[in-house]
């Protein structure tokens, strides 16, 4: 299953969390023009490693 970035919002609490600033600027480079915030992104990145991580375990 492919990542694909999603501009959908959902109920959400604040935590902080520090990045890599490598990291930080890949983000952004992959978020340009995509109109969808940094926040979003690793939302859903963590979903998708999460979601694929179960289905690892079920094998």
């Amino acid at each position: 299953m492919a990542f694909h970035i999603k501009p959908d919002k959902k109920e959400s609490e604040n935590k902080t969390i520090r990045f890599p600033l490598p990291l930080i600027k890949r983000i952004e480079e992959t978020i340009k023009g995509e109109n969808i915030t940094f926040s979003r992104f690793v939302i859903q990145a963590c979903e998708y490693a999460l979601d694929n991580l179960e289905d690892q375990e079920d094998e």
